[in-house]
């Protein structure tokens, strides 16, 4: 199954489209023709799902899902909503399932239910491509550490500044916070990995030096107590993707330390 095919046939439908198809997508051909499920994902949270130059969806979501439907042998088709959008529909019923970096929170399994973490995020440290003298914390000891606002990353910097001797400055973008460490204004930044990770593989002249610091997990959503199977396809694909080795090559695509 071509990813492609599906993107562009279902790519940015407005949620309103989404009420007058029945949940549960097309509806079965009299030889009893396997369903096809409708998949509500994001628009843009790179390195999980984005348009490339040719204004193409990609990303780990949308490739590990091609992947799955491909081993499990279902059909699927995407809508591009938008996070909220996306939730709202699965949540209404208009969607049978969701992938979009969803994190996988106490609060959400009161609504929905949810496959195995496919993506564990977290905290990494990056510093200039070519800096070979930080190698962790210890030694970030009166500089200063770009933060973006409201992120994880900052959370966790402000968590240990005092106790590695270092200040925090804060940007509202992560392009402006990786130029302040290029530039050598700041000695390092805090991201969440696989942000960092992508940037990487796109030439933003930083490297990571840090082990991941535990945050959320990743999972893939459906409907409480509804779509079991294509939940156990899901969890199933994805183990199947582990063993082979496909999971890691697609994950490697997008993001590298």
């Amino acid at each position: 199954m071509k990813l492609s095919k599906k993107l562009t046939a279902m790519a940015m439908v407005a949620v309103m489209a989404l009420g007058v198809t029945a949940c549960g997508g097309s509806e079965p051909a009299a030889d009893d023709a396997a369903k096809t499920y409708i998949i509500a994902t994001d628009t843009t949270f790179a390195p999980f799902e984005f348009q490339n130059e040719a204004g193409e969806f990609v990303g780990i979501d949308l490739d590990l899902l091609a992947a799955i439907a491909e081993d499990q042998g279902f059909e699927y088709e995407l809508q591009a909503l938008g996070f909220n959008a996306a939730v709202q529909a699965l949540e209404a019923g208009q969607a049978d399932g969701v992938i979009a970096g969803m994190s996988i929170t106490d609060a959400r399994k009161e609504k929905f239910d949810f496959s195995e973490a496919y993506f564990d995020s977290g905290v990494v440290m990056g510093i200039a491509a070519d800096n070979e003298e930080i190698k962790g914390y210890e030694d970030l000891a009166g500089k200063k550490v770009a933060v973006k606002i409201g992120t994880e990353g900052q959370a966790f910097a402000e968590s240990i500044k005092d106790q590695y001797g270092f200040e925090t400055v804060t940007f509202d973008d992560s392009s402006a916070m990786y130029m302040d460490v290029t530039v050598g204004n700041s000695a390092a930044c805090f991201e969440d990995y696989p942000v960092l990770g992508y940037g990487i593989t796109q030439g933003i002249g930083l490297k990571m030096v840090t082990d991941k610091e535990q945050g959320s997990s990743y999972g893939f959503a459906v409907g409480k107590g509804i779509n079991t199977e294509l939940l156990d396809m899901f969890n199933t694909g994805l183990a199947n993707l582990k063993e082979s080795g496909k999971y890691q090559e697609i994950l490697d695509t997008y993001i590298q330390g």
